[in-house]
């Protein structure tokens, strides 16, 4: 027998005994959950009746286009909820305020530290905090100074400044980061982003207007049915895990039905 085979298979994760991936394929534990998940609905699908039941299961992840539709279907069936009354659309307004803020803008600069390919990303963390440390600890000149010298940003020849932003202006998980608090000055961690590692100095800070509820009142209602659908679907989920036999696939199960 090929000893190397035997040290490098993979054990196979299966849905009733459906395969979710070929026998050389590594999956991580995200990618695994979501085929499981997709295999559960096909399977669920075909028991009610929307789906042949010599609908081909493929081992990539992706269902047939039958399949698909009927999922949709299913779902539209299984998932149907309640409308939420106004007093709970306004219940969700009150409580995230900031959210629907409109206008909010900071003014800032940055050192940016570039991840590009083949570069040694421990080192480059290294020294992006080591930077962070000395112009958090010196005067603000220092920032210009390092911003010139080192930054992986065009901005870097004006002392790194990005002048006033708003949120939309950034790359969103760079936009989480800086306008999630109220700090000014360096922030005290690296801001991560899709371009590398940021040093960030925030200059200022202006705050934006808060709508009325009649202004947002659909983006209101959009966004509590999607997380009312989205809990839904997770608990429908769990119940559909409940029932199937797993196999090395990290899935909440419940034998309990979870939907009214």
């Amino acid at each position: 027998m090929n000893m190397t085979a035997m040290q490098t298979s993979v054990p196979i994760a299966s849905v009733n005994g459906i395969a979710l991936h070929g026998p050389d394929e590594v999956l991580d534990e995200s990618a695994l959950r979501q085929r499981a998940c997709t295999e559960l609905l096909r399977q669920a699908a075909q028991q009610a009746g929307l789906l042949a039941l010599d609908d081909p299961a493929n081992t990539d992840g992706v269902p047939s286009a039958a399949a698909s539709d009927a999922i949709e279907q299913l779902l539209e069936r299984e998932l149907r909820q309640p409308e939420p009354g106004e007093d709970a659309y306004r219940r969700h307004y009150a409580a995230h305020l900031d959210r629907h803020r409109q206008g909010d803008r900071i003014r800032l600069r940055h050192i940016l530290f570039a991840v590009t390919p083949g570069v040694d990303v421990r080192r480059l963390r290294d020294r992006a905090e080591h930077t962070m440390l000395e112009v958090r600890c010196d005067d603000a000149d220092l920032f210009a100074r390092r911003a010139a010298e080192l930054s992986n940003c065009p901005s870097g020849a004006t002392g790194g400044d990005l002048g006033w932003l708003r949120a939309a202006d950034c790359a969103p998980e760079f936009a989480r980061d800086v306008f999630s608090g109220q700090e000014i000055g360096v922030l005290p961690r690296l801001v991560h982003s899709r371009f590398g590692l940021h040093v960030v100095e925030v200059l200022e800070r202006e705050e934006g207007v808060t709508p009325p509820f009649e202004a947002v009142q659909a983006a209101v209602r959009l966004s509590l049915q999607q997380q009312a659908w989205a809990t839904a679907l997770r608990q429908y989920l769990q119940v559909l895990a409940g029932a199937a036999r797993l196999v090395g696939v990290p899935l909440d199960a419940s034998d309990t039905p979870l939907l009214q």
